[in-house]
């Protein structure tokens, strides 16, 4: 049996974490719809936890790539999609008391995956600084909901305003980004990279 090469073990190493988060979603939904919530806030949290290293992982080692890039997107998409309903079911009563702020994201998050598959024909995966510092303090915020008895709702707003301008520019940098790219660092980067093409 031949070895396999360094490079290629790194790069199915880093997609099989990021798969994982994949699976894990369906599973979690199981779980929460069956009351299992102490092991379905056990795994939601190595669910974000996985988020953390496998783009570590794929930064140190050089394995990125648009399939892993896209495989990302969605896992943390469905991460954040099952832990609000995780919200729905374990507190309805916060949602009810900061739905506007609520629906406001969401339809932000809907617009902006829209725009991208009229715009692209897939999802769009820029991985802005902006998206990864707000990921962090998403998860943060989900994993503290669960483990607290009361949420932290200073850190909500925060995340809530953060997670607003994050949806703002990966909308405006569908509009101005005529192909679909990854690894976007952010606004001012997309501006100043288009306005060195034009010179």
């Amino acid at each position: 049996m031949q070895n396999i090469p360094m490079h290629k073990l790194s790069y199915y190493m880093v997609n099989a974490i990021t798969f994982y988060r994949l699976l894990a979603a369906p599973l979690l939904l199981l779980l929460l719809f069956n009351g299992q919530f102490i092991l379905f806030k056990w795994l939601l949290a190595v669910s974000f936890l996985t988020d953390a290293i496998d783009g570590y992982l794929a930064r140190k080692y050089k394995v990125t790539s648009i399939f892993g890039s896209v495989l990302d997107s969605v896992s943390d998409d469905l991460t954040i999609a099952v832990a609000i309903v995780g919200i729905v079911l374990v507190n309805p009563e916060f949602l009810r008391k900061e739905l506007a702020l609520v629906a406001v994201q969401v339809l932000l998050f809907l617009t902006q995956i829209c725009f991208a598959l009229i715009r692209y024909r897939k999802i769009s995966s820029f991985h802005t600084y902006l998206a990864k510092f707000v990921t962090v303090f998403q998860g943060i915020f989900l994993i503290l909901f669960y483990w607290l008895p009361e949420p932290v709702y200073m850190l909500f707003y925060g995340v809530s305003a953060l997670t607003i301008l994050d949806l703002l520019e990966e909308i405006i940098l569908v509009a101005i980004t005529p192909k679909w790219e990854t690894d976007i660092k952010g606004l001012y980067w997309a501006i100043k990279k288009r306005t060195l093409q034009k010179a």
